[in-house]
């Protein structure tokens, strides 16, 4: 039995059967590492070994908690509150009700595909500009799910398509990795290749707001975690201008250094040398931060577990092996199967970044042998890449919007999240991906 396919799917499994998604990780690496004939001592090695990988994410989200919520208390949230329920309109403007709907969808989904390219801040915009608005969706009756593929979409798609920001760094990764791996390509060509998969993406998004998720969903209407509680006290123009200050400041710093440890400093630094926030308070809000976000945290942590002992197991490589030994000269089977390993592969790992230099070293020469062009092939990587990101519980296209939307405790991870991104994206990635392979 192959150890990464036992080991994803307990952790799936485990995972939709609503155990906490930290604990399915764990029990995940250990069947694993079991299967591939690890004793259960060098299994937990293996396993806290590679915990490390992800402590500087952890940090990253645990100051970018305690930036969030000093800009919270600036006013800056109730501003945006005040002006998005104004949209809104009384209960019987149904029509004005309906654009506000749009309108919000809309700014979401303009903000997180900015978020990867434009201004390359990734999830750092979600704990600031999602919790105060919650409420407003709340009025309007909108379905969270509805929100969290509108985020994960702006999270996924840009980089996949466009060679900028974390984009460029995706690419560079496939070029890189493609020219070690064998295969020469012009950077130029990535874009071109990985078109019609985001077509794909494009496809699942309109779905699930236009369709799946269109309907109105009852939350109900209960207070905040008072770490990002908006008040209704009178707001300081003076605090509100600091607070959009702190916010530019930190997305220059952000992405002059790529250091989202260094952007949440910076922002935090504006706010106490503008005298909006007192050391003592800082202290505070620094702590409370670290609490909302411990769970993206830990699961990162613990992910880098997983990964490690995936990794260790040599079973990645058998898998693809057990693939092309199905495959034959069948361009059609091969496509397909190379597209359901990088889903099973990312999904345990949980990181399209992370995977590239995996399934490259094992797809290029496979994908050659069997005959794509160098075009289908970058589909093939970067699709395989791609799969998994959106669905996986230990991926920060998940939990970022999970972190956002659950502020109020009325949005489950794996199902108001990881299920229905997993439907409406990677199901639509495999189709477009196999369609790209096949006619490039």
């Amino acid at each position: 039995m192959n150890s990464v396919l036992i080991a994803v799917l307990a952790m799936l499994i485990l995972s939709l059967l609503r155990v906490h998604v930290v604990i399915a990780l764990i029990l995940g690496s250990m069947i694993g590492g079991l299967v591939a004939g690890f004793s259960i001592v060098d299994t937990v090695e293996i396993f806290t070994g590679g915990l490390g990988g992800s402590a500087t994410v952890a940090l990253s989200y645990a100051l970018l908690g305690g930036f969030a919520i000093a800009i919270s208390k600036t006013g800056l949230p109730n501003v945006v509150v005040e002006f998005a329920v104004k949209l809104v309109g009384r209960e019987g403007e149904s029509r004005k009700r309906s654009l506000s709907k749009v309108l919000l969808i809309l700014v979401v989904l303009t903000i997180s595909c900015f978020s990867q390219n434009l201004i390359p801040i990734h999830i750092a915009f979600i704990p600031i500009l999602i919790p105060p608005l919650l409420q407003v969706f709340n009025e309007l009756k909108i379905d969270r799910r509805a929100i969290a593929t509108v985020i994960t979409f702006g999270l996924k798609a840009p980089y996949i398509l466009i060679p900028a920001g974390f984009g460029l760094i995706f690419h560079e990764i496939i070029q890189i990795n493609m020219a070690e791996s064998g295969l020469e390509i012009a950077l130029s060509d990535i874009p071109k290749a990985l078109f019609i998969p985001t077509v794909g993406m494009v496809v699942g998004l309109l779905l699930a707001v236009l369709w799946s998720y269109r309907k109105k969903r009852e939350y109900q209407s209960v207070s905040m975690n008072e770490e990002v509680a908006v008040t209704h006290e009178p707001v300081s123009k003076r605090a509100v201008i600091v607070a959009i200050g702190a916010i530019i400041i930190a997305l220059v710093v952000q992405y002059e250094t790529k250091s989202m440890i260094i952007s949440a400093l910076a922002g935090m630094f504006v706010l106490l040398f503008s005298g909006k926030v007192s050391i003592k308070s800082a202290e505070n809000y620094l702590t409370d931060g670290m609490k909302m976000m411990a769970f993206i945290g830990f699961v990162m942590i613990t992910a880098s577990g997983f990964a490690a002992v995936i990794r260790e197991t040599g079973h990645v490589d058998s898998l693809v092996e057990q693939s092309a030994s199905l495959i034959g000269d069948q361009k059609g089977i091969a496509a397909i199967l190379m597209l359901l390993v990088g889903l099973f592969i990312t999904m345990g790992i949980g990181s399209s970044f992370s995977t590239i230099p995996i399934i490259a070293t094992l797809f290029v020469p496979l994908a050659l042998a069997v005959g794509f062009s160098p075009l289908a092939t970058i589909a093939l990587i970067g699709t395989a890449a791609a799969l998994g990101d959106a669905g996986s519980p230990a991926s920060d296209s998940t939990l970022g919007p999970t972190a956002g939307l659950n502020a109020d405790g009325q949005h489950n991870h794996i199902w108001d999240t990881c299920v229905p991104t997993f439907l409406h994206f990677n199901l639509p990635l495999i189709a477009f991906g196999w369609i790209a392979a096949m006619i490039l």
